[in-house]
């Protein structure tokens, strides 16, 4: 799951700006009013709703860790759990992680809008395909729009604030036609969306790139009014020993390129049922350690590293437009 999400975030990472125009250009950090050489963090953690496990990670790591963002499966069992905790905490930086795959063998979900309204969705046992190749090779994009547009209204129908829009698996990067609804849906909505104008080009991923026509999405999105990220970035290791884990992260933040950059987490608490889940429970507890390590606190403050989140992207983005009135 996490190395699909990796290439197809990398892969949107990719090409964002021509690398002779990318020396020359403002980060989008910047545009939103930061100085140049600033490094702005979101530190968002996947997953919400997924099981309890999963929420109790997620509200330990807003309650005594560094997590500034989250976002949340409305398919999942576990999503009133997490939306009885998002109502006493408005403040809390909620996406929706629009899933469209349930990848699990023991615990699989449906779509929210229905097996039989989004037939190209599900698989031959009802539940939505395991991997994001199913998706693309038998959905259409007017089924994936619908589905986008049910988990949306679930989480108002649940009072589920949400400040943001993600792709769970990068399913939503896997095709062109995805891509242009999820795009439209977030404009139309005026909600960020998880899209990204990095600097990492391998030659691989140029492909991907352009064939989504990132260049101009990412002017649209942003001339729609919406904030756009610098970089994207996974875990740096899975090794599930917290402080090989800690010590890569840390290594990550030294590193952070000037720009608002996002690193994506799945910190969970794992009890007894998680195993019968997923066998990446430990992996997924150790990055719970990383967000609640004092070692990395202190990395974040010795660096000068700012943390934000999709909400403030969204407010300094306003304000720019206000200014330029």
């Amino acid at each position: 799951m996490k190395c699909l999400l990796f290439l197809f975030c990398v892969a949107l990472a990719a090409l964002a700006v021509p690398a002779n125009a990318r020396a020359q250009s403002r980060t989008f950090a910047e545009r939103l009013g930061w100085g140049p050489d600033d490094r702005v963090l979101i530190f968002h953690n996947d997953d919400a709703g997924m099981s309890h496990e999963s929420n109790l990670g997620t509200i330990e790591g807003f309650e005594n860790g560094l997590l500034t963002s989250c976002s949340t499966m409305m398919p999942c069992s576990w999503v009133p759990e997490f939306a009885a905790y998002l109502k006493g905490r408005a403040d809390i930086d909620n996406g929706l992680h629009l899933t469209l795959t349930s990848e699990w063998k023991g615990c699989r979900w449906a779509p929210v809008a229905g097996r039989d309204a989004v037939p190209g969705l599900v698989d031959a046992q009802g539940y939505m395909h395991r991997g994001v190749r199913e998706v693309v090779a038998n959905a259409s994009a007017d089924e994936v729009e619908k589905e986008i547009r049910a988990q949306i209204a679930l989480a108002e129908k649940l009072g589920m604030h949400f400040t943001h829009l993600d792709s769970h698996m990068g399913t939503l990067f896997a095709s062109p036609a995805f891509f242009e609804r999820y795009v439209a849906i977030g404009i139309e909505l005026g909600v960020p969306i998880m899209i990204m104008s990095g600097s990492t080009l391998e030659a691989e991923r140029r492909a991907v790139a352009e064939q989504l026509g990132l260049d101009d999405v990412v002017a649209r999105v942003w001339d729609a009014g919406l904030p756009v990220l610098d970089h994207l970035f996974t875990s740096t290791a899975d090794t599930g020993d917290p402080e090989e884990m800690v010590e890569a992260l840390i290594a990550r933040l030294r590193s952070l390129p000037p720009g608002v950059t996002q690193i994506i987490l799945h910190a969970t608490r794992p009890g007894a049922n998680f195993s019968a889940i997923s066998g990446s429970g430990h992996v997924r507890e150790a990055e719970l350690e990383m967000v609640l390590s004092d070692r990395v606190r202190q990395v974040i403050e010795e660096e000068g590293i700012i943390l934000t989140t999709y909400r403030e992207l969204l407010e300094r983005r306003r304000q720019v437009a206000d200014d330029q009135r």
